[in-house]
């Protein structure tokens, strides 16, 4: 788990790498600031951009495969100009912008049937991840409470992410759960905050 400041540290190296970029065409990854330690450990990671609410890009190291520090800018860069969804960030647009980090536990297979999996998804605060052949598909922990989803729904949308058909996880594709860490700010390059959801919210 991040501190409170180390997560806005986190947020705020996001925020810097974008911006870097859009100066002065210059990728920085984190080596040359001095950073808490945690920034030295391998954790997974995703940078979630919104512009009014609504997504202007979001990429990230599912895996922790490399250090945090690396991982977060890499995946900052990504989020603002290699998202296939959405055209490359303008430094114009950055005054709207909502950087948000979300910190990953590693990724762990859930051991049940079809039908036992929605039992073992907490909306709130589970992820997902849903593999079959090539086909992989992620959908963060606040996808769901934000979505007004519940497991069903959360299971369908991540295989839909992935490029399958609504029911895979019915199938036979392998669903996996992590847990997230969020730290936002609650306005564009503003107070940084740590997101939390109910997870105690009832099932629809």
């Amino acid at each position: 788990m991040l501190t409170e400041n180390e997560g806005k540290i986190a947020v705020k190296l996001a925020r810097d790498t974008i911006e870097t970029y859009l100066k002065s065409g210059r990728t920085i990854d984190g080596s040359g600031a001095v950073l808490p330690s945690v920034f030295n450990e391998n954790r997974g990671v995703f940078v979630t951009l919104t512009k009014g609410e609504l997504l202007r890009g979001c990429i990230g190291h599912p895996y922790p495969d490399s250090s945090l520090k690396y991982a977060l800018t890499d995946s900052a860069i990504s989020a603002a100009f290699r998202d296939p969804r959405f055209p490359p960030l303008h430094t114009d647009e950055m005054k709207w912008i909502v950087v948000e980090v979300t910190i990953l536990t590693p990724p762990k297979r859930i051991e049940a049937s079809p039908k036992e999996l929605p039992g073992k998804i907490e909306i709130g605060r589970h992820g997902l991840i849903v593999r079959k052949g090539y086909h992989q598909g992620l959908l963060l922990p606040q996808v769901a409470p934000e979505n007004d989803m519940d497991e069903i729904d959360f299971l369908s949308h991540t295989c839909l992410k992935a490029g399958l058909e609504y029911d895979a996880w019915l199938t036979g594709a392998e669903v996996y759960s992590f847990e997230g860490q969020i730290f936002a700010e609650k306005e564009p390059n503003g107070e940084v905050v740590e997101k939390h959801f109910d997870t105690n919210a009832s099932k629809k």
